[in-house]
């Protein structure tokens, strides 16, 4: 073969496909190794095909998915499911699902635009002026406009309404800008205001020609049309006619976006025996304000702090002794406030020497001995024979008045407890919430009163400790007077500058701190029994039990997988 020749050949070999030569390969071949190579071939595949697989799995996200369902068990039954109306819990957890406001509260408890896409506020800190969404949208298909707003605003300040939130919009001025544009107008600044612009919007089509002596006995009060995350769908009732059921399914409109679970359901029962019964059954799968004792394993519990603060507030005029400081102090030094917690709360609640809660309280090792000890340095001296201390013609005694409900006789019971391990008889007295109220707080009738506070996202504190709050209808049942004190409220309630609250708060609590107006005992957490597979529930602070569902949209119990690029921040 000559050189030409050989190159042709070698030119036609190196053309030939590879395909080709590996059939030709694999023709040639026995049929045991054949056999052989399939197999091989078959393993490197199914090989491959995990390896993407597992590199898939790494690289993609879990995200929530839409779909899915939840039934909740409470106590008790909705009469107005309207938040111009709403009175009970059952009321406020039916409005928090299916009503919107301007303003909603993130998972951290922090204001943030619903129905509205921004807000300004003048420089004189008086007119909040509210852009509304152009996609906010009611049940019915209607948009959402400022008509609606102040709609809502002058049905709650109408009298003949006796709404429950009319002390939060007194002497607010209400103007329609546009159709997308409302403002507020106050007589003075208050910093707190805000948060009352979480009120749920009802929609004027729907109200206008109700009047308002007939609001709390429209059809539209047990089968409400409102803009919030879900749509109630079915309303069943047993056959005495009483509301047993409410079933609701997520609003695809929804102004922060379709919820993942598709339907909800609320059964309501006559007591907590009940519920605990229907939840370890498995005839609801959540419910709130349960002790979790015996927990059924399909369920786990998540909590959140309420913005309430409890103690003994200490009224001086009543009974002199506890005009002393030494007093005072000896008092709430000897509490033993984890044992409230461990004892009335089950663990589920926060000691309280401040009254605001979050802050940690001061502790001390050994309080008996050191309540003791502040009563000997101050010239206090105890008589064996009449068992009380004495201090030249004076001697420390107290009456101590709460509610008769489990929770508060309980921690009175503690309370006094600890009193008279340091010495101090005390007289414990119960009462109805209604005398209580009328008989014993309007009249300020008491030298000790066990209570609470509820505090909002933005805590108007000048309701509850400002000198000109002490007479009734005012909140300052402790009678606090100080100048300073007084100062840093008034100047809390109006400035809106985050660095500056601070600054007038650390100065009010630096005086209560110091003068000890109340025996700041303890905050309540909530107990919340969800099912193991419900995710991104995170309870923000809680102002009432119904504040559970201000982020139920982003609630889900389904996923998917999905390339990171997909996935919207």
């Amino acid at each position: 073969m000559d050189a030409r020749r050989l190159r042709d050949t070698l030119t036609k070999e190196r053309t030939i496909p590879f395909t080709q030569k590996a059939t030709s390969v694999l023709h040639s071949l026995s049929h045991g190794d054949k056999v052989i190579f399939w197999m091989l071939a078959g393993l490197m595949g199914l090989g491959a095909i995990f390896a993407l697989g597992e590199l898939r799995d790494q690289i993609v996200e879990v995200v929530p998915a839409h779909g899915g369902s939840l039934t909740e068990g409470v106590v008790g039954s909705p009469r107005f499911v309207n938040p111009l109306l709403a009175l009970s819990d059952t009321d406020r957890d039916l409005v928090e699902l299916t009503f919107a406001g301007l303003m909603g509260v993130d998972k951290e408890g922090n204001l943030i635009p619903e129905l509205a896409e921004s807000y300004t506020l003048s420089e004189d800190g008086l007119t909040y002026t509210f852009i509304i969404k152009e996609t906010a949208t009611f049940h019915d298909g209607e948009p959402v406009t400022a008509e609606d707003i102040a709609f809502t605003v002058s049905k709650l300040q109408d009298p003949l309404i006796k709404s429950p939130k009319l002390a939060n919009w007194l002497g607010v001025r209400t103007e329609v800008l546009d159709i997308r544009s409302v403002s507020f107008t106050l007589t003075e600044p208050y910093a707190p205001f805000l948060e009352n612009a979480t009120l749920g919007i009802i929609p004027k089509h729907i109200w206008k020609d109700v009047p308002s002596e007939e609001f709390p006995f429209s059809q539209f009060v047990v089968e409400p049309i409102g803009a919030g995350p879900y749509k109630v769908t079915n309303v069943q009732r047993n056959n005495s006619g009483i509301l047993k059921e409410y079933n609701l399914r997520a609003f695809d409109e929804y102004a922060l976006g379709k919820p993942y679970i598709n339907n909800i359901s609320l059964k309501f029962y006559g007591n907590e025996s009940s519920l605990q019964k229907a939840l370890a059954r498995g005839e609801v799968e959540s419910a709130h304000s349960l002790i979790p004792e015996n927990l059924p394993k399909d369920l786990k519990v998540v909590t959140g702090p309420y913005l309430r603060v409890f103690g003994v507030f200490l009224n001086q005029n009543e009974n002199e002794v506890l005009s002393s400081i030494v007093v005072r102090k000896a008092l709430s030094t000897s509490l033993d406030r984890q044992k409230i917690i461990d004892t009335v709360l089950s663990g589920y609640g926060t000691p309280l020497t401040s009254p605001l809660p979050g802050i940690p309280a001061t502790t001390v090792e050994n309080p008996i001995e050191e309540a003791i000890d502040v009563l000997e340095r101050n010239g206090w001296e105890f008589s064996v024979e009449n068992r009380v201390w004495e201090k030249k013609n004076d001697s420390i005694r107290i009456t101590l008045r709460t509610s008769n409900i489990p929770e508060l006789a309980q921690t009175a019971q503690i309370i006094k407890q600890s009193f008279e391990a340091i010495g101090v008889p005390t007289n414990l007295e119960l009462y109805d919430t209604g005398e209580l109220s009328q008989g014993v707080i309007r009249p300020r009738n008491y030298q000790g009163l066990l209570f609470g506070m509820v505090l909002g996202r933005v805590p108007d504190l000048y309701a509850f400790w400002h000198s000109s709050q002490r007479n009734d209808p005012g909140l300052n049942v402790a009678l606090y007077a100080n100048v300073d004190a007084d100062d840093a409220l008034e100047h809390l309630r109006e400035t809106h500058d985050m660095e500056e609250r601070e600054e007038h708060l650390e100065e009010f609590l630096d005086e209560v701190d110091a003068d000890i107006p109340a025996i700041f005992t303890h905050a309540p957490q909530m107990t919340y029994l969800i099912p193991q597979n419900l995710n991104g529930v995170s309870l923000p602070p809680l102002t009432t039990a119904s504040d559970r569902f201000s982020n139920v949209h982003t609630w889900y119990r389904e996923t998917e997988k999905v390339w990171p690029f997909l996935v919207r921040d």
